[in-house]
């Protein structure tokens, strides 16, 4: 199998290991290279906010937009992180090495721009990758490959796994 489609290739560069689906929601795993053990997540929006939290640690890619604040503290709850202290400590092979029982992703966002998030994403089991211009739009081709993987074909969420 040609593989060359799995790479990470940026510091923000995560693998969406997904294992179960309860309800249309995917159950699983996220990994990236600052930390040994992955994150579990039980719902596609607790994943989106896991994943915003790790932009904004990592401070990569940078936001387009900023929250508002009056208070002059900034977002709450988010730590401002010296980037020496963002030291990676598995490598992309050891990363690329998870795998989830229904589907495995990799997720590069390149842009965080109009409250939403532009890049690609690589379904390791099938080999492909596309290209996404918003969150909904992410979710929408994680979700049409998890039907095809579940044998749910005739799902009412139109997706195309082919690069254009």
């Amino acid at each position: 199998m040609d593989r060359s489609q799995w790479y990470i290739g940026t510091p923000n560069g995560v693998v969406m290991c997904v294992d179960r689906r309860l309800e249309h929601q995917p159950q699983g795993r996220l990994y990236h290279a600052y930390r040994k053990e992955g994150e579990r997540f039980d719902t596609m929006e607790q994943l989106i906010v896991r994943l915003e939290q790790f932009y904004d640690w990592v401070n990569f890619p940078y936001p387009g937009t900023n929250d508002r604040t009056f208070t002059g503290t900034g977002k709450e709850g988010t730590q401002s992180v010296n980037p020496a202290e963002r030291t990676k400590i598995m490598k992309d092979e050891e990363l690329l090495s998870r795998h989830g029982e229904l589907g495995t992703f990799v997720i590069r966002v390149q842009h965080r721009q109009n409250s939403s998030w532009q890049g690609r994403v690589t379904w390791m089991d099938k080999n492909r990758t596309v290209c996404f211009r918003s969150i909904w739009e992410l979710i929408k081709l994680v979700d049409g490959a998890l039907d095809t993987v579940c044998g749910q074909e005739d799902s009412p969420v139109e997706v195309s796994w082919t690069e254009e």
